[in-house]
This record gives structure tokens, sequence and C-alpha cells, in this order.
């Protein structure tokens, strides 16, 4: 079992920064890949970014490449999401999750095992 939290969402102005925070419990951290996804109302959840076990892999949505870092310290049984120039359509609950059962990073939802209760995100104009 894996339990996930999530903090650091929040109200921010365009072209502000945020990081959210994961912290992981209940299993060895560095034995599972993590991700971010984020779900928009009356949108499916989508991927936001991921990282592989040792954080050397780590790929990004198109829409957030250059604009979001995705990270992990091990140590600190903790994950993170550094969003900067963030825009209004960035806006939405953004959820942390752990697949444990790969070495790889896949981008697909389904194949995630735990997930966090989500943060909301809001980006104002």
């Amino acid at each position: 079992q894996v339990q996930l939290v999530e903090s650091g969402g929040g109200l921010v102005q365009a072209g502000g920064s945020l990081r959210l925070s994961c912290a992981a419990s209940g299993r060895t951290f560095v034995e599972y890949i993590m991700g971010w996804f984020r779900q928009a109302p009356g949108k499916e959840r989508e991927f936001v970014a991921g990282i592989s076990r040792s954080g050397r892999t780590t790929p990004y949505a198109g829409s957030v490449k250059g604009r979001f870092t995705i990270s992990r310290d091990n140590a600190k049984n903790t994950g993170y999401l550094q969003m900067d120039s963030l825009k209004p359509e960035d806006t939405a609950v953004y959820y942390c999750a752990a697949d444990v059962t790969r070495t790889w990073v896949t981008t697909s939802r389904d194949e995630y095992d735990y997930w966090g209760q989500g943060t909301q995100v809001t980006v104002s104009s």
C-alpha cells in the first residue's frame, strides 16, 4: 500500500509560479514511478509529468514542457512539481500517482496504482 498526500495548490495570477508537493508513505519510495496528472472541470484526467525511480527520466505533456519541472527527493519520500509561467488553462485539480508495477515511466493514468486526493490549482487571467 502507498499513501500519497498532495499540497501546495492555490490561486495564482497568470505568469506566476507554484510548487506542488506529494508526500508518500507506506512503501519504500524509491521503488516506484511517480506521476502528476490534472483534471479540469468537464475534462478527463490527463498526464502532466512523470519521473523514474532514479529521477533521470522525466517525460512531460507537450502543453507544460518548458514550464513545469518534476523532481523527487527519495531521502524525504517526496515528489515535487514546480510550475512556472502558469496560464489560465492550467487551472485544474492536480493529482500525484504511484506506479509500483513498471520500471519505466508511463503516461497512461490506467497504469498507476495509487492516487492522492488532489490539490486545486487556479490561475487567474
